[in-house]
């Protein structure tokens, strides 16, 4: 992943072949296709890298005194740092190859195996503890959460933000979702 990810970063996603990446990694293409299909999926992968990062900082914060827009906007920061470390173009193909990842777990080619919930334990917990109504559906607003990050991405890469930091932006917007979630559970909607 580290040799695609520098080959990315100066050659393009789109120039950069499979042959390529084992070149630089020093591996044979039998070895590369053994834990990867296609270089998408390496990809795939990369991204979730950034995503687990981000769980680890909303599983540290959870052992504290939390706000819950706090721990979002630390796990989006988080995000923003790593997303700021690569080409915009690549983390678009990036949000792509998700959004082509998710749509073969709906087809029923892949299993969903939850990796790329960034939130689903932030609001377990939160709901657990009060913060959240006990009607809200955890998992929907999840789901919905992360489009909000994954198209806040896609915009962010693309300029769309200005000089608006994307973890402001998203951890506001995020935000706006669990307090209409709220209150539409709580039937004051």
């Amino acid at each position: 992943m580290q040799a695609a990810m520098a080959l990315w970063r100066t050659n393009g996603y789109a120039n950069t072949t499979v042959a390529d990446i084992c070149r630089a990694a020093g591996v044979s293409r039998a070895l590369f296709y053994f834990y990867f299909p296609a270089k998408e999926d390496v990809l795939f992968e990369v991204g979730l890298l950034s995503t687990r990062a981000a769980q680890t900082i909303v599983r540290a914060l959870l052992d504290t005194d939390y706000d819950v827009e706090a721990v979002i906007g630390e796990a989006l920061r988080s995000l923003e740092r790593s997303m700021a470390r690569n080409p915009r173009e690549l983390i678009v193909e990036t949000i792509l190859e998700g959004y082509r990842h998710e749509q073969r777990i709906l087809a029923g080619e892949l299993a969903d195996d939850n990796d790329a919930d960034m939130f689903g334990e932030l609001f377990a917990k939160a709901q657990a503890d009060g913060k959240l109504a006990e009607h809200v559906d955890i998992a929907h607003l999840s789901h919905l959460a992360q489009m909000h990050v994954s198209e806040g991405v896609r915009h962010w890469a693309g300029g769309a933000f200005g000089n608006r930091s994307f973890a402001e932006v998203v951890t506001e917007d995020v935000a706006a979702l669990i307090a209409g979630f709220n209150l539409r559970a709580k039937g004051t909607a």
